[in-house]
């Protein structure tokens, strides 16, 4: 037999980009809580068992193939192992009641919950199908609560819920935070960031005004363009006169000018390193410039990353929703302005010289929304101009298999706009494609954070406060892919599994919020951490 031994030229691949961690099932965990978790709650109540001399004990896995990742609760079903659907899903708001449905051979004998009081339940009749049973639930206490069901054969079940604020105040409170805590106004400050919104490291309760990776503290790039894109945006949805009065300043002085420049391309980031150029600011010395991502100026502003564009031309869009529906509340622009500059960074990012134009990009399913205001609204000529362009841009997904690439070597970014421009233009192959994409790692489970969290390992590299490879748990990924699952479930309304996912995609950005407004990048799931990262974006 030949045998090919393995290369030690190179070290193993461990903690890098392509690498999705070691795991491995643990039967008791007492030890490890008592030790190495101990500054953490576990997800489950942490067992041990203590063998007498002689004495033996006997562990073991079954493991049931499902016909389907669709008919995994079925499968479970059919060997008798307990089964939980929660409805709409395992993050409630406060001023919310959710469903939990259960099915087991064996009667529930308790239910109990930690902590104590954190939720409460009533029975209900609302199952329709023999072998279900029901429970009301009511949210009582902000944050993350285990659900433990026992019952009368002895098998224990947990169901993982996390509540959040009211619904309506929990956006309230991060459009707040966002143009109060997060607001950067230093008109001397020697990169052009003022006024804007700015990164925010809630561990110091600091904005981010240096980090090695530029983009950060440099208003571009998902990581610097989070926060303003997530402030003009929260308009759309929930328009406050005060923060569009600071997001129309905002967009008139440093998303117009410096961030994007007057010919419509945009930067990847407005901060670099480069002392020579900037000499009386003080770059901390505390921090390593050696890295790759300390841009210098040239770097920082190249304008060739098309995902860059669909950031500021969300950000025009939502103001030109609140001109075309709120005049009263902007001063600075009216909307023929701001959704004609929507068209101009489409343009350029379109016109040639920009990379990864065909890759589908994160939040570009504003471009579909802003080409419907343009139909609407009969300007007919820059309509056309980005029907176009879209088109083009699908007549290449549509003659791929995977259509689905990333500037990453493995992503799940590029579903969400292949899907869009799909469906737009009738291609149902490739939007089925996309749909059967996203939930081959898009599951449904018990677990309020990985229930729609879309597969995502290595972004707290680039975007994180703490910074390593590890599964995260609702990265924006997990409402980026719910857009085509909820698209594609109105078009398919008896598809409930696609309305669950999706729903649970949807609600996964709302556990991000804190109780003071501060929205978190993801949370960190190694058993010793299970906390939210410390920086926005």
């Amino acid at each position: 037999m030949a045998f090919h031994p393995e290369s030690t030229a190179n070290t193993p691949f461990y903690q890098s980009q392509t690498f999705e961690g070691l795991y491995e099932w643990q039967f008791h965990t007492l030890a490890y809580a008592q030790n190495e978790w101990a500054k953490v709650t576990p997800w489950n109540a942490p067992t041990s068992f203590v063998l007498q001399p002689g004495q033996t004990r006997t562990y073991g896995l079954q493991f049931n193939l499902a016909s389907s990742i669709r008919g995994i609760e079925d499968a479970l079903r059919s060997v008798k192992r307990p089964v939980a659907v929660g409805v709409p899903g395992y993050i409630l708001s406060s001023d919310q009641q959710g469903k939990l449905f259960l099915n087991y051979p064996s009667a529930v004998q308790s239910i109990s919950v930690t902590p104590s009081g954190a939720l409460s339940w009533t029975s209900n009749s609302d199952a329709k199908t023999t072998g279900w049973v029901g429970y009301t639930l009511t949210a009582r206490t902000w944050g993350r609560s285990r659900l433990t069901i026992t019952y009368a054969d002895g098998t224990v079940q947990t169901v993982h819920y996390w509540v959040t604020n009211r619904g309506t105040q929990n956006i309230a409170n991060l459009g707040n935070f966002l143009t109060t805590s997060q607001w950067f106004d230093n008109s001397s400050d020697p990169f052009k960031r003022s006024p804007s919104v700015i990164s925010y490291d809630r561990e110091v309760n600091s904005v981010v005004r240096d980090d090695p990776r530029a983009w950060i503290p440099g208003l571009s790039d998902e990581a610097g363009a989070g926060s303003w894109l997530a402030a003009t945006m929260k308009q759309f949805a929930q328009p406050n006169a005060a923060e569009v009065t600071k997001l129309e300043s905002f967009i008139n002085k440093t998303l117009w000018g410096s961030i994007q420049n007057s010919d419509g391309s945009v930067k990847k980031a407005v901060y670099f390193y480069q002392p020579n150029l900037v000499p009386q600011y003080n770059y901390p010395s505390s921090i390593n410039w050696g890295n790759w991502w300390s841009w210098n100026q040239a770097a920082s502003f190249a304008t060739d990353r098309a995902y860059d564009y669909v950031h500021v031309t969300a950000a025009y869009w939502a103001l030109y929703r609140v001109a075309r529906n709120y005049p009263s509340l902007v001063k600075t622009h009216d909307w023929q302005w701001y959704i004609n500059q929507a068209v101009l960074t489409v343009k350029r990012m379109t016109d040639g010289g920009v990379g990864y134009t065909n890759d589908g990009l994160m939040d570009e399913t504003v471009f579909r929304m802003l080409l419907d205001d343009l139909q609407r609204e009969g300007l007919t000529a820059n309509a056309s101009l980005v029907e176009s362009r879209m088109s083009a841009r699908e007549q290449v997904w549509a003659g791929e298999r995977y259509p689905f690439g990333s500037e990453m070597a493995w992503d799940s970014t590029g579903q969400e706009g292949v899907y869009a421009w799909a469906k737009y233009f009738n291609d149902t192959t490739t939007a089925t494609n996309v749909i059967n994409s996203i939930l081959a790692y898009q599951p449904t489970v018990p677990h309020w954070g990985y229930n729609g969290n879309a597969r995502r390992y290595w972004d707290n590299v680039y975007g994180g406060k703490l910074q390593r490879i590890e599964r995260q748990l609702h990265h924006y990924g997990s409402g980026l892919n719910a857009l085509p699952l909820i698209s594609q479930f109105t078009s398919n309304p008896t598809d409930l599994y696609l309305l669950r996912v999706g729903f649970a995609g949807l609600s996964g950005p709302m556990s991000n919020i804190d109780q003071g407004g501060f929205a978190s990048a993801s949370f960190h799931s190694f058993a010793d951490t299970l906390k939210w990262d410390g920086i926005f974006w």
